[in-house]
């Protein structure tokens, strides 16, 4: 918010030796920080001047950025439609501009819709092949999102027992590199594969526990009433004999 005020404030211009405009950035991180507090309209309206001010600018790196996250907030609010639109767009900007790094995370992105939207044939390949250019360029930035993703896509194509490593590798990634923000959906993915696989009860509950213990600590009212609502389903079915075996929690 301090960045915003000075640039609003002090016409910053930006430096050519900018990878992209602060101000860009400032809104983005902006906004995501809004989703996880639980403000949707002030994440949305940031977003939108990112996206807007980027072009603007013709700051077409800046443009990819605010791009990519526009994209995490639809995956965070659940719309395959507009992460595929989203990602066309910043893939269609990469080629032309030869972004690769940020190619990958719209392979990323688009794999994840397709996956989302019931073609986890396609979604899943791009998927990997996203993670895997990304990896390619040093950056392990967010890449324990990524494999969460792709968590969600081997789960929806019934292959969740390989969605649990993709969730144990995603963990030990986080914790190892310190990119814990995302660390309370992957204990609420994990409590729902093991749900899913009808394991141990003990193990499901220290899962959604955990998820929960984190939002809260982490103040993510956005991931602490989604995990909240997949473990009242949980408890819900367990509670009425319906969660013994089989496909049980929903993923979303």
């Amino acid at each position: 918010m301090r960045g915003l005020e000075v640039w609003r404030l002090e016409d910053v211009q930006p430096n050519a030796e900018d990878l992209h405009s602060p101000v860009v950035s400032c809104l983005c991180h902006g906004a995501l920080s809004d989703w996880y507090l639980g403000e949707i309209a002030s994440c949305r309206a940031n977003l939108d001047e990112a996206l807007s001010l980027a072009k603007k600018l013709n700051d077409m790196n800046g443009l990819a950025f605010a791009l990519a996250w526009a994209a995490a907030f639809g995956q965070c609010e659940r719309n395959p439609a507009e992460v595929d639109r989203l990602a066309s767009e910043l893939i269609e900007l990469s080629v032309r501009h030869h972004f690769g790094y940020w190619q990958a995370i719209g392979a990323i992105w688009r794999g994840w819709a397709r996956s989302a939207a019931g073609d986890t044939s396609e979604g899943i390949p791009l998927i990997e092949q996203g993670i895997s250019d990304a990896r390619a360029t040093g950056s392990l930035l967010s890449l324990p999102q990524f494999l969460a993703l792709k968590a969600e896509a081997l789960h929806l194509a019934d292959r969740t027992s390989e969605a649990l490593a993709a969730i144990n590798e995603a963990q030990a990634v986080a914790e190892r590199h310190e990119q814990l923000w995302y660390l309370s959906e992957l204990h609420r993915l994990r409590g729902v594969f093991l749900a899913n696989l009808g394991l141990e009860n003990p193990q499901i509950e220290a899962s959604f526990c955990a998820a929960v213990t984190i939002a809260r600590e982490q103040k993510a009212i956005s991931l602490e009433k989604r995990v909240e609502g997949t473990y009242e389903e949980y408890r819900r079915q367990i509670a009425s004999g319906s969660g013994e075996r089989g496909r049980l929690v929903a993923l979303w």
